[in-house]
């Protein structure tokens, strides 16, 4: 990092506030938090797609020791019918309401018992009788029910004469990428523990937003915002699937009302993949078209998502086309397609890294037909103003983490030619790309108290998902009260501390950070007793700008190393290593750890992750970390990640979140090193065995040496 103090990290490379309450098992998640006389909850989920229950019969686990009772769509506490998240109407927020079942997963019933063995063995007991209905799995760009996404998060492209800049092209691709359904799978399953008091609402619960899943809670119930409280001390991870009112916490709480007693919903792993939010599929159309000199012509992406009809949805595969590259024509037509699942959600590096896989893989299909250096093809290209918007760029490091990331991979010394690099009976290849992720700030607010003994109580209602937000908010509040770490004392993580914005989005930290800053200046106007506590209290709503005047991201080069064995199809990725621009870096040490996870994330989905679904019944039937692949410790190679000097002049503090970006070009990368290997493209995610593994001829030519066919 450079030693310039604008552009030097807030705080110092200091591990974890809470690190060690981690490491010794000390730390209470939402599953761990002592109440006395609670009650357990067991989650039966429907085994069909689409449907109606006939009949629940629960006769013989009412009878069972230890069973309070059975809730199901006859007995259940009615909820709000206008209740709503994010994403629109219900989203499977109106559960056990009504005898219809839209999506295989959907919760139907909530067993009761004292102990967590006595309610699963009743809900074992539970038998239900359906009336099945046909379903509708056939995920596709052309379904005959696809339409035109929603355009919340902005217009569509359509600049320039594609059609005629296609056509005077020197070269043009026009291919299909495909990625399949993706689930979150953190560490730690859904859990809650809800209970009532006074009227009001408590829960201790597993989600990435206390105060948004408070909003929806009061919703549901009918009751004032104030009288629910929601606390989410640790999360264990959470890659978008928590970011929403998970399913146990609505289900603990209707079954604490109706028992008078605390009520603990555990979700199970299989429960976790069934009934909690996934990374839709994607089918993506692009066509590209550039001039004899590398210079682009034209863009066009089509890219297709699955959506549920319970609610809506963007997965905003568009934004790479609309933002990496200048060229004459672009046109983006971000495309929804309705089916039978459960609503999707915002999984890490949400629309960005699905999309960057598509137009970082068409990216490389253009160098190698112009016979030009992938790198040097991303570098003609760079735009000086926003492509579609016009808009100039609050900053643009782009081209530094191209060039930085070049220079230590010793890409220079690459031959571009495919399948000419072996060791032994291994085929080598490198590959690359470079992705943009939106940047910014949402509301939240923060209070400080400057206590009488010289410290100062920070309170902000962040969740810290495991990315070390306690310590990167106790930086950021050091560094606007212009004291050290040590007098910081910071509270998160509770609905009661007021409005905030979710983990999610890559706009956690800069929201949260926007607020405490704010805070912090609104204090030392006021500071004049210190003998006395004095607390400043800021809500940044009104002084965030909904209509930016410049484009604000974050961007990032990854590069990667691959060896293929063509007689087995292993993809073995050998190093990697990730340049980023995120801004001013708050803590080197967990900003880091946290790209490098997200570019493990990022290996995981080029060649591991699947859900696959039973076409006859439309259940995933890979519903574990069994059957649904991840990267593991032999997959993780060497991985170098750094970021280039960069600060962000529309944020009081000169930071952007990171949070997304590590994920989105990995897989690109990796991919596009595949074919470097092999001289085949890889368009379809994962890159598994059988698609990888080549002819018996080519496998034995390889082995002794000759030319491979590729």
């Amino acid at each position: 990092m450079s030693s310039d103090p604008i552009i030097a990290a807030v705080g110092s490379a200091r591990p974890r506030i809470e690190g060690r309450l981690k490491v010794t098992g000390t730390a209470r998640y939402a599953a761990d938090q002592p109440m006395p006389d609670t009650a357990h909850g067991w989650m039966i989920t429907a085994t069909v797609s689409r449907g109606r229950i006939r009949d629940i019969d629960a006769s013989a686990a009412l009878g069972m020791h230890g069973v309070l009772g059975v809730l199901d769509h006859r007995n259940a506490p009615r909820l709000n019918p206008q209740a709503s998240n994010y994403f629109g109407p219900d989203g499977s927020l109106l559960l056990l309401q009504d005898d219809v079942i839209p999506h295989a997963g959907r919760p139907i019933a909530l067993v009761v018992a004292e102990t967590l063995e006595q309610a699963r063995a009743a809900a074992e007991a539970v038998r239900v009788i359906y009336e099945p209905q046909p379903h509708d799995m056939d995920f596709r760009l052309e379904h005959p029910s696809a339409r035109p996404a929603s355009t919340a998060f902005g217009p569509e492209a359509d600049t320039g004469d594609v059609e005629a800049e296609l056509a005077a092209s020197a070269v043009v691709v026009n291919e299909r990428y495909r990625t399949p359904e993706e689930n979150c799978g953190a560490m730690e399953p859904h859990a809650a523990i809800a209970w009532w008091e006074d009227g009001h609402l408590h829960a201790v619960d597993s989600n990435q937003g206390p105060f948004s899943v408070s909003q929806v809670l009061s919703t549901l119930f009918l009751m004032d915002r104030e009288r629910v409280h929601i606390r989410a001390e640790h999360v264990g991870g959470g890659f978008g699937a928590k970011g929403l009112c998970g399913p146990q916490l609505i289900l603990a709480a209707m079954a604490s009302g109706r028992f008078g007693r605390p009520v603990r919903v555990t979700l199970t792993r299989e429960q976790v993949f069934l009934a909690t939010a996934l990374r839709p599929p994607t089918d993506q159309w692009l066509r590209i078209g550039a001039g004899a000199d590398g210079r682009l012509r034209a863009i066009h992406h089509r890219p297709a998502f699955a959506l549920s009809p319970l609610a809506e949805y963007i997965e905003w595969c568009s934004e790479q086309a609309k933002t990496l590259y200048t060229a004459p024509a672009i046109r983006t037509e971000l495309t929804a397609v309705p089916i039978d699942i459960l609503p999707p959600c915002s999984m890490r590096g949400p629309g960005a890294t699905p999309g960057s896989f598509a137009l970082e893989s068409a990216m490389d299909e253009v160098a190698e037909r112009l016979g030009i250096d992938p790198l040097e093809l991303r570098l003609r290209n760079q735009p000086t103003v926003g492509p579609v918007s016009g808009l100039p760029f609050s900053s643009r490091r782009s081209i530094a983490c191209l060039r930085e990331g070049a220079r230590r991979f010793g890409w220079a010394g690459r031959d571009h030619r495919p399948r000419t690099r072996r060791e032994g009976h291994l085929l080598v290849g490198t590959g690359m790309a470079t992705t943009v992720f939106s940047a910014g700030v949402f509301p939240s607010s923060a209070s400080i108290t400057a206590e009488a003994d010289g410290t100062f109580t920070v309170a902000v209602g962040a969740t810290d998902i495991g990315t070390g937000a306690r310590t990167a908010l106790t930086a950021v509040a050091a560094d606007a009260l212009e004291v050290g770490t040590e007098k910081i004392r910071i509270r998160i993580a509770d609905s009661d501390l007021g409005m905030a914005w979710n983990a999610g989005g890559s706009r956690g930290t800069t929201s949260w950070s926007f607020a405490i800053t704010e805070a912090a200046k609104e204090l030392r106007e006021q500071l004049s007793d210190p003998e006395r506590p004095v607390t400043a209290t800021v809500d940044t709503t009104p002084l965030i700008n909904y209509r930016p005047t410049r484009e604000r991201h974050t961007y990032s080069a990854v590069f990667a190393e691959v060896s293929v064995d063509p007689v087995t199809g292993e993809v073995r990725v050998r190093r990697m290593l990730g340049m980023f621009a995120v801004g001013r870096v708050i803590n080197p040490l967990l900003a880091r750890s946290q790209v490098v996870g997200g570019m493990i994330m990022g290996l995981s989905m080029a060649l591991h992750e699947e859900g696959v679904r039973d076409p006859a019944t439309g259940r995933q039937v890979n519903a574990d970390f069994a059957g649904y692949h991840i990267a593991a410790h032999a997959d993780v190679p060497d991985i170098e990640a750094e970021f280039v000097p960069d600060y962000e002049p529309e944020d009081p503090s000169g930071l952007n979140g990171l949070g997304e970006i590590g994920t989105a070009g990995t897989a690109a990368a990796i991919a596009n090193a595949v074919w470097h290997a092999t001289g085949t493209r890889q368009r379809t995610l994962p890159i598994r065995l059988d698609r990888v593994l080549e002819t018996e001829t080519a496998a034995i030519d390889v082995r002794v040496g000759g030319v491979g066919v590729a």
